[in-house]
């Protein structure tokens, strides 16, 4: 794997993708320590960008660290078939192919036409990048029972991708609603 630069420890900043284990990994938290006499060294929190598994390392200032090449675009989302999920860039109008292992959990946020922030290193797709809340019509939803409202009633509603949200009873079939990518809550209508 092919790497942009290569430097000390001290180099490492939040948000930089580095080689650990030869696998690409985010920095998502570094912190400076001393003990006693001791030499300092970085203590770093790592998330893996294969599988997102998060794991903690410490570097000293003399390590040489490999820095992976990363480059952020916004695709436009096509459809999903037995390759993947397909985004195509709007500019040139090249498709890119996503594992459906890497964007299962997101599955629910994608919909066809909307454009998303895709994480490349080495010139690989590694990580969609949602944004905090997304715009959704709701497909199918039950009527609210009448007089229901002494407490904070809510019901289950499919929207366009086939996810179920739920949300207050006066929601209705063709509404359209902001949902959080965070936890699939509903947040308010669009």
């Amino acid at each position: 794997m092919a790497t942009q630069d290569k430097g000390p420890a001290t180099n490492i900043r939040k948000g930089n993708v580095i080689l650990y284990q030869n696998v690409p990994h985010m920095v998502t938290e570094v912190e400076h320590r001393m003990q006693g006499r001791q030499a300092g060294f970085i203590q770093v929190t790592l998330r893996n960008l294969m599988t997102g598994v998060s794991t903690q390392n410490k570097y000293h200032s003399n390590d040489t660290i490999f820095f992976c090449f990363v480059e952020s675009k916004t695709l436009e989302y096509s459809y999903e078939d037995e390759a993947g999920f397909h985004f195509m860039d709007p500019d040139t109008y090249d498709d890119e192919a996503v594992s459906a292992k890497l964007l299962e959990e997101q599955r629910g946020y994608l919909i066809p036409g909307t454009s998303y922030s895709l994480l490349f290193v080495e010139d690989k797709p590694v990580q969609l990048q949602l944004p905090a809340s997304i715009e959704m019509k709701v497909e199918e939803a039950s009527e609210g029972l009448r007089g229901d409202t002494a407490s904070n009633a809510q019901k289950p509603v499919t929207v366009e991708t086939g996810m179920r949200v739920q949300v207050p009873l006066f929601i209705k079939t063709g509404d359209k609603i902001r949902i959080s990518t965070a936890d699939g809550s509903y947040l308010g209508r669009a």
